[in-house]
């Protein structure tokens, strides 16, 4: 097994809770619209785009032309964004404190929206702790694309082979897998820490 020489973290899920239903959950109450809402008007794939760099404004102008009578709940999506990431995993971050603290290149790959990630670069300072960070929305591209993992590599000088992608989406995973990149899927910290004494890291 090839020496890990850098360890790329995912932010949503593995280091900061994410989850639209928070606020919705208050928004639309009814479970059954709530779900119906999420599946049919800002669905994943209408969020995703604007991890890509699509702009707020424009997200919800495509939308409301298709579903004018939701055009409140619509605007509500980046309106109640901050409550949709209230906490960051504190475990999580331990791992990754520890790792820059005991000399590791360490180093960020975010699928998030260039406008809501300066928010929670505010909101979670460890965020600047790594030595870096792709933010897909800057760029133009997303997981799992092939370029994002290569973009990631040349940006940070990584050897593939010698980088541990870790990601809470297996589609992430194989991506950076296919890219030639060690990964693992993230399912909590506890499984991390074992993951990477698989590789020869104590975190």
């Amino acid at each position: 097994m090839t020496e890990i020489r850098h360890i790329v973290f995912d932010i949503g899920k593995v280091l900061v809770h994410y989850d639209p239903a928070i606020p919705f959950s208050r928004l639309i109450p009814d479970a059954e619209e709530r779900k119906w809402f999420f599946d049919n008007v800002c669905t994943h794939d209408w969020n995703i785009e604007q991890d890509r760099g699509r702009t707020w404004e424009e997200a919800e102008a495509l939308a409301i032309a298709e579903h004018p009578d939701h055009a409140e709940n619509i605007r509500n999506f980046r309106r109640h964004w901050h409550e949709m990431a209230p906490h960051a995993y504190d475990d999580s971050v331990a791992i990754l404190e520890s790792l820059i603290d005991t000399g590791h290149d360490v180093t960020l790959l975010t699928n998030w929206a260039a406008d809501t990630f300066i928010e929670a670069r505010g909101r979670f300072p460890f965020l600047d702790r790594p030595r870096g960070i792709t933010v897909s929305a800057e760029i133009g591209l997303i997981k799992p694309d092939r370029k994002i993992y290569d973009h990631h590599v040349a940006s940070f000088d990584l050897d593939p082979v010698a980088s541990l992608f870790i990601d809470d989406s297996q589609k992430n995973v194989d991506g950076a897998k296919a890219a030639g990149w060690q990964a693992v899927l993230f399912t909590d910290a506890r499984t991390l820490k074992a993951d990477l004494e698989r590789f020869g890291i104590k975190a």
